[in-house]
């Protein structure tokens, strides 16, 4: 795919969405870091359900951390891996509170220490909380950059890097966001939505679904 291409597909995914951002609902870099956590292996909208009653009652490194496993695990049972993700996120609370005066740290390399945080997990809070040109790939973009072309990988990593070179420098802030979304309601895994596809002409998938 060319550069003239790709930066048409952006301009039609920045038309129809101009102000694009994450479906987890957080109100602070911390919320949206716990969220982030909770949502691996899980659906945005059960992670909101968890949260809507976790956060107002605690919402910060020292809150959470107080709650202890069995308290934290009461309000994220219904997530999937829930008692990993509470030992993971009283972890983190604890590292926060100890090494980032309670902060959530702002590279990679330290966001990558805290448990439960990977790569991805850190690509997400970067971009969202601290608005760095990050792209975070997780099974949608994955399969969108392979599938019309705009950047075809055999890893996420792969696909994370030929993204940041060839996603136009202008689009890039809010690619993540764009491309996440156009998988998760209109190129979807099993049967991609082609009729209803805002790049369907620029789209380089060889079996659309018309």
């Amino acid at each position: 795919m060319n550069l003239a291409k790709r930066h048409e597909i952006f301009a039609c995914l920045k038309s129809a969405n101009p102000h694009p951002t994450t479906e987890l609902e957080y109100h602070s870099p911390f919320e949206l870091l716990i969220a982030v956590i909770l949502s691996a292996q899980a659906t945005d909208k059960s992670v909101n359900r968890a949260t809507r009653k976790l956060f107002p009652q605690a919402n910060t490194p020292e809150k959470i951390f107080a709650l202890g496993e069995a308290g934290l695990a009461d309000f994220i049972k219904s997530i999937g891996l829930y008692k990993t993700k509470a030992r993971n996120i009283l972890a983190t609370c604890q590292l926060l509170m100890q090494q980032h005066h309670s902060e959530v740290p702002r590279t990679r390399e330290q966001l990558e220490q805290l448990p439960g945080v990977g790569r991805k997990t850190a690509n997400v809070v970067l971009n969202t909380a601290f608005g760095e040109p990050t792209i975070a790939v997780d099974t949608h973009i994955f399969r969108v950059a392979n599938r019309t072309g705009i950047a075809p990988g055999k890893n996420v990593l792969e696909v994370e890097l030929k993204l940041l070179k060839v996603v136009p420098k202008e689009f890039r802030l809010d690619a993540h966001h764009w491309l996440i979304l156009h998988g998760r309601y209109v190129c979807t895994a099993r049967k991609p939505k082609c009729a209803i596809c805002k790049i369907n002409h620029l789209c380089e998938y060889e079996h659309k679904n018309m």
